[in-house]
């Protein structure tokens, strides 16, 4: 038996407590496995579905003593993981996805270098740490212009959009101290689309059908697949995202954020290394889930078939839609409802998803966008 096999009855340890983990946990448990979760939050929707939970400061060494005792192979559940005790980690267990990718997407300067030297086309961005350096950058780029810390943005938080010379001021203002940043150019895209790209610890690799996805104040509100695009945007995706797959060595999961723009180049935005928000809709529309799937390539199984069964639309169930959907259940039979157990529903914060298989994307957008639960103020 290969030393890269874990076998079923082993355990599986994620870090991070999140939804992810949650349905990173509940595929493993589906596979055989028993699994730990090292998070600091108690009862974290991970946690409800584990066998064992370390709770833990992420650089805490004491408490990731205690997690690696327990578990047979480690993976994240989100970017953020402190880099020291990740490398620390690779060092002490099994960590098949190692922490050299983890350290690059946590920083996007790092990031985009990287993907720039595998010759994958990116934004233009300027780096810059001081007022003085973003009128440089404006100055280089143009107007308008996105203003991003380096570290720890997600969902439209750590950034501000600059479109005249009067936002710069406000801009600073509002992220002064969160630095050092990245200035992005303005991509008047048509679409943004991603693709979630496995490759297992044998080598083998898989794609998934790629999403066109639609944000809603900088947040992913619907992923509609298959992707509304030509078909050779289709190839030029998957070849990108495979090539980054084998020039980071990737095991496990990655998924490619891209901007297709009106004539037809292709950028990409921001990787994410494992499953993706945008990726929800395989654990009903496809032969395997980015979960199962992503367990199957750090445990060296071979991988599933990721075929779309189905055509579908998956909706991100927010604080401010909870309430409406529990209300609902009855209007949306068609709907795969999935709610992560968190304790507190905020404005903003992603709460479940929800998956329609269709024959007809166009009328189920329809539909969902009478539903009157959500209710679209800004689409961006």
């Amino acid at each position: 038996m290969r030393k890269d096999w874990i076998a079923p009855g082993k355990t599986v340890g994620i870090l991070g407590g999140g939804q992810l983990g949650r349905m990173m946990a509940l595929a493993a448990r589906e596979m055989g496995y028993r699994v730990a979760v090292l998070e600091p939050t108690p009862d974290s929707p991970c946690g409800q579905v584990a066998d064992y939970q370390i709770e833990s400061a992420y650089d805490d060494l004491k408490g990731a003593e205690k997690f690696v005792e327990l578990c047979d192979v480690l993976t994240y559940e989100f970017e953020n993981i402190d880099a020291e005790t990740a490398t620390w980690l690779e060092k002490q267990a099994y960590l098949p996805q190692g922490s050299d990718l983890l350290e690059i997407t946590q920083n996007r300067i790092h990031e985009k270098q990287a993907i720039k030297s595998f010759q994958v086309p990116v934004v233009r961005y300027r780096a810059l740490e001081t007022q003085a350096e973003l009128q440089k950058a404006r100055e280089a780029l143009g107007l308008p212009a996105v203003l991003k810390t380096t570290r720890g943005g997600y969902d439209g938080k750590g950034q501000q959009v600059i479109r005249t010379n009067n936002d710069i001021p406000v801009a600073w203002k509002e992220m002064e101290g969160k630095g050092p940043f990245v200035l992005e150019s303005w991509v008047p895209f048509d679409k943004e689309i991603s693709i979630v790209v496995t490759r297992s610890t044998t080598g083998e690799m898989t794609t998934f059908p790629i999403a066109e996805n639609i944000h809603v104040n900088n947040v992913l509100h619907q992923s509609i697949v298959p992707a509304r695009i030509p078909y050779e945007i289709e190839q030029q995706a998957v070849e990108i995202a495979t090539h980054l797959a084998e020039s980071f060595h990737l095991i496990g999961t990655l998924a490619v954020e891209m901007f297709v723009t009106d004539d037809n180049i292709v950028y990409v935005n921001e990787l994410a290394p494992r499953p993706h928000n945008s990726g929800h809709y395989t654990m009903e529309a496809c032969e395997t889930s980015q979960f199962e799937q992503h367990i199957r390539a750090i445990c060296g199984w071979p991988l599933g078939k990721t075929n779309l069964l189905k055509p579908a639309v998956m909706v991100n169930i927010l604080g401010e839609h909870v309430d409406d959907v529990i209300k609902n259940l009855e209007g949306l039979p068609d709907g795969h409802v999935h709610l992560y157990g968190k304790k507190e529903s905020r404005t903003g914060r992603k709460m479940g998803h929800i998956t329609f298989l269709t024959d007809d994307v166009e009328q189920t957008l329809k539909e969902i966008n009478q539903s009157g639960i959500w209710k679209l103020d800004e689409e961006e």
